[in-house]
């Protein structure tokens, strides 16, 4: 049963799970498909004015980026959990402690992360499935949007607890301002100064200048807590409490990142073997991933939005509005992935053809990578929502399994078995083979834990 408004001043906690969702949702869906357009901008005009070794090139150095929101997430949905149970418990000083703990994090890992990746950055392209041609467009590109990997932790950070303090519209300004400028310097890097790969990298750094800008500005005008130097700090217990809630997201990231550098290299082993030589895979390949992160960035939007509501009403022990909430994320998220598996079905040409041109072998090779490996995409989302959803109500090690599943424990071993007899087309196929041992995995836990729900509701009744 919902609290009265007069029972308590967070909305979370009263207002109908309909309004809730749209209110929080919505800007994170923006915020989501904002971050990710810093790589489309980049991959559709370096297509145009570079090449599609200039494709190829982003799609190599694509891993260090989500390795990098692999760190964001874990601080930033970790602490935002722990931000909106411990509110939804009423202990205000905790959840400060948490989120001035978040902040020491963020700027520690960022500073740590950029480090690490100038020091061995070519090492890093080469197991990432660079190739000779490839190599120097790949350099460039990196040492540049290296240095705007700090900034982009604060910034994807800063704003899960902006939308878990409920500012969702502040959280998706900060990341307007940076794909906008991003999207504006982008032409005129590449197109008027020439700049190449070079210049679409500068155009990214300084829009996640500007976002972090705004996003660290939030730490100063928090609605439900106020912070105060001792919150800050190297807590280590409080480090790993947030780890521990941000885990399974984070572990997903990772996981993608894994998955990427497999298969890159199987692509580009196998293509070397076929008709279509090995950039040409590369190439199509970080299209085809690119494109579906869109679609996965508006999921992964829907879920975010859930979980300061799922978490407050956890807390608060409102089960019923918990399940509510996980019902109607899913159900959102259903309608958005068949809209984007008719997309990759109908107009899989159309698509490809926005990020550059090609010969007749890479048109062919990209359409049928995007039909094949995204064909049970109507299904994904199940399993990013309930990873999420596990971490909000405080179980991180069930959301952990979850995020491992599809990406590790079943396409990982896929991509390794099945091009061995089929050949390239093996590792077209193993995506969606993932994807549906995946979500029956996911169906069965989560089936189990709301199983458990409504017996903590009928306790608590």
């Amino acid at each position: 049963m919902a609290l009265k408004p007069e029972q308590g001043a967070n909305p979370l906690g009263y207002e109908p799970l309909p309004k809730l969702l749209r209110g929080y949702a919505i800007p994170s869906v923006i915020a989501m498909l904002v971050s990710s357009l810093y790589n489309i901008v980049d991959q559709i005009f370096i297509g145009q004015g570079v090449g599609y070794l200039g494709n190829a090139a982003t799609n190599v150095a694509y891993p260090l980026t989500t390795i990098c929101l692999s760190i964001a997430l874990l601080i930033g949905i970790g602490s935002a959990s722990r931000f909106s149970l411990e509110l939804g418990a009423g202990h205000k000083e905790n959840a400060e402690k948490a989120v001035g703990t978040a902040i020491t994090m963020m700027f520690t890992l960022g500073i740590v992360y950029v480090v690490a990746i100038q020091l061995f950055l070519h090492p890093l392209l080469r197991a990432f499935g660079a190739t000779a041609e490839v190599m120097p467009y790949a350099e460039s590109y990196t040492r540049i949007t290296a240095l705007g990997m700090p900034l982009l932790i604060v910034t994807n950070a800063m704003s899960n607890l902006a939308r878990a303090d409920g500012s969702p519209k502040y959280s998706m300004t900060c990341m307007l301002v940076g794909a906008i400028t991003n999207t504006i310097l982008d032409p005129i890097f590449i197109f008027v100064f020439q700049m190449g790969v070079a210049g679409a990298a500068w155009a990214t750094v300084i829009g996640q200048l500007l976002s972090f800008l705004m996003a660290i500005n939030y730490a100063r005008c928090f609605r439900h807590i106020h912070l105060q130097p001792h919150h800050f700090g190297y807590r280590l217990r409080e480090w790993a409490q947030i780890a521990s809630l941000g885990m399974s997201n984070s572990l997903n990231q990772v996981a993608i990142t894994f998955v990427q550098i497999v298969l890159n290299n199987s692509l580009t082993f196998y293509g070397a073997q076929s008709e279509y030589g090995s950039s040409i895979p590369l190439a199509a390949c970080g299209i085809v991933i690119k494109t579906n992160a869109i679609l996965l960035s508006i999921i992964i939007g829907i879920s975010q939005g859930s979980q300061p509501i799922v978490g407050f009403n956890y807390g608060a022990k409102q089960y019923a509005r918990v399940r509510g909430i996980y019902k109607l994320a899913i159900s959102c998220n259903l309608v958005v992935s068949a809209i984007g598996f008719i997309l990759f079905q109908v107009f899989p040409r159309q698509i490809i053809s926005i990020f550059g041109t090609g010969d007749v072998l890479y048109f062919e090779f990209a359409v049928r990578f995007m039909r094949i490996f995204l064909f049970m995409v109507l299904v994904n989302g199940v399993q990013l929502i309930s990873s999420n959803f596990f971490a909000a109500i405080g179980k991180p090690i069930k959301g952990v399994i979850l995020s491992l599943t599809r990406q590790v424990f079943f396409l990982v071993p896929l991509l390794l078995i099945l091009p061995l007899f089929m050949g390239i087309d093996g590792i077209l196929f193993a995506g969606p083979i993932a994807d549906g041992v995946a979500f029956v995995t996911t169906t069965i836990l989560i089936r189990r834990e709301m199983n458990h729900i409504r017996q903590l509701e009928q306790q608590a009744a």
